[in-house]
Formats: structure tokens, sequence, C-alpha cells
């Protein structure tokens, strides 16, 4: 039988830079299945062109070694190639929150999931597209957030002494304490469409970002449905109030200050710019020129290595 040709794009700056320390280990793993080739990335978005090349190469599995970053970076490359050159898509997390790989159930050592995909068990999730008024155009797998998430998010990145989830929280409390950007907005999807004053709107696929906060508790991968949460103009005490409702998925209880629902498709115009994560890299940054977002679901749109949905 014919050695099933895989593609394991790694992030050596993953892990706090840890990441080739575990390739010695995850390579041994790799040659015990027939053996695989490795490409590490050098700059942002390499992993979106290594990932292209491997699917119009012809590899049958290309598995991001990283974090959420580098899942992101791999999910564009593999989506910009036509369905049927696709190929089935997998992730070693690696990286400081690792929400997309927990959302989809795999295990939590590296060594673990390695082996788990390489054992080649499937299932197909819906991929969502971000574009904004100036044309550009993202895939995005698990999560964005505008506003408050989108704050956190770039935070997080500047405080190197934290990680995992304590990086997350700490950006949280320092968000609330230096920020407090209110957005009007006006909210279309397919279904109805509404202005607020908005303090952070979450847009899922997936269920959890930042480490641990559970920002669309009923989300899930293969409805082919977006499930947002939109945060309406509170105080800073309230938004206090709020962290350790994220944490249990619980904010959907305080109704007023919390308005949750699903869609296939939404456009946003803000008068404020928009700060904006998606999988947890910055989208647009603190006073960015982006104002009007369209974002849809693809539903079953990519093979992914993982168990079935429980």
């Amino acid at each position: 039988m014919a050695r099933k040709r895989i593609k394991l794009i790694i992030n050596p700056n993953a892990d706090l830079g840890n990441a080739w320390r575990q390739a010695t280990d995850l390579r041994a793993i790799a040659e015990q299945h027939g053996g695989a080739d490795w490409a590490g990335t050098v700059y942002p978005t390499h992993a979106t062109e290594l990932a292209r090349e491997a699917a119009e190469e012809g590899y049958e599995m290309v598995i991001a070694v990283g974090g959420d970053g580098t899942a992101h970076e791999v999910i564009n490359g593999l989506m910009s190639v036509p369905a049927n050159k696709r190929p089935k898509f997998g992730i070693v997390p690696l990286g400081s929150g690792n929400d997309f790989a927990h959302n989809l159930g795999l295990p939590d050592g590296p060594r673990d999931t390695l082996q788990m995909a390489l054992q080649g068990h499937t299932r197909t999730i819906d991929i969502a597209l971000i574009e904004d008024e100036n044309g550009r155009k993202e895939y995005w797998d698990n999560t964005m957030n505008i506003g408050f998430g989108g704050s956190v998010n770039i935070y997080s990145h500047n405080l190197p002494l934290v990680r995992g989830f304590l990086m997350y929280f700490a950006a949280t409390l320092l968000t609330i304490i230096r920020r407090y950007d209110v957005m009007n907005m006006q909210i279309t999807t397919d279904q109805e469409s509404w202005a607020a004053d908005v303090l952070m709107l979450g847009v899922c696929n997936g269920k959890r970002e930042g480490g641990g906060f559970i920002t669309a508790p009923d989300a899930e991968f293969d409805d082919g449905l977006l499930n947002y949460t939109q945060v309406n103009k509170i105080s800073r005490l309230s938004m206090f109030r709020l962290i350790p409702e994220f944490l249990k998925g619980t904010q959907g209880r305080f109704e007023k200050q919390v308005k949750m629902g699903t869609a296939k498709t939404i456009e946003i115009k803000s008068k404020q710019s928009l700060t904006i994560h998606i999988d947890g890299e910055t989208f647009s940054g603190f006073n960015s020129n982006v104002h009007n977002l369209k974002i849809s679901i693809l539903p079953q749109a990519l093979e992914v290595l993982a168990p079935p949905a429980s």
C-alpha cells in the first residue's frame, strides 16, 4: 500500500519557542506511521503559502503544528484551492489558547493528538468567511470578536511573563481598565436587523476562545450556523460581573445586557472603527479603517482529522 503523503507545517515560535523541542518526539511518531514531510514557517502568512503549495502538490493530509494562529493560516491556504483538491486538515496544538483543538475534542498532549490525526479519523466542519469594505477577505475556523475581544487579543500579545489562560485573563482585566470603546452598530442577519450601542460582538463557529471563555456555549462546528454574542453598553463594574458568566457560558441569562442568537450571514456597519481578532489573530487593530463587515458561514467546507462530534 502506498504511503499517504502527509505534510506537517510547524511554527517554531509556538509555545514560546518550545515547538522545535517538541518536534523531535513528533517526528518519531510520524515515522511510525510511514513518515511525513516537514516545513517550518519563517514569516507571517508563510503557513498559508506552504499549505496552498502542499494542496497543489497532491498531499492528502496537511497538519498544522502550532497554535490557533498557525491553524488559521493553514486553513486559509487550504481554502484557497478547489474543494476536490483540498487535503484533510489536522492540528497538533502547541499554542497559548489552543481553543480550536479543544473545541474539536482533541487530546491535550501533542503526542496523543498527532497519533490520533495519523490514524485518519475525520469529521467535516463549517468554515466562516469575513470581508471588510476594503475588499479584504479571510477564512476563519473558530471565533472572531469585535470591540472588547479584539482589544483583549492585542493586549494578550504584549504580556510575555504569563501564558495560556492566565495571559488572556490578565488581558481581559487590562482591557476593562484601559479601554471603554462603544460601537454604534447597525447589525443585519439573514433573519433580522437591529441597531445597538455595543461593547463586544463575538461571532463564533466554536464555543470557546481566549483559553477558557465560553463566548458561544451552543455553537457547533457542523450545524451550518454562526452563533453571535453581543454585549451592550454597560458599566465597567458590570463588565467585571460578566467575567465569571463567560467562563461558565451562562451570560445569556443577562438578557438586558447580552443578546445571543444564530445566523447564516451577518452584516455590520459601525460609526466607530472596529478592533477585530479572528482565531486569535489581529484582523484590524486600534484606530483601524474598518467600519463595515460581511460575515458568512460555508457549511461542510473542510474535512478535519478529529474524532466524531459527541
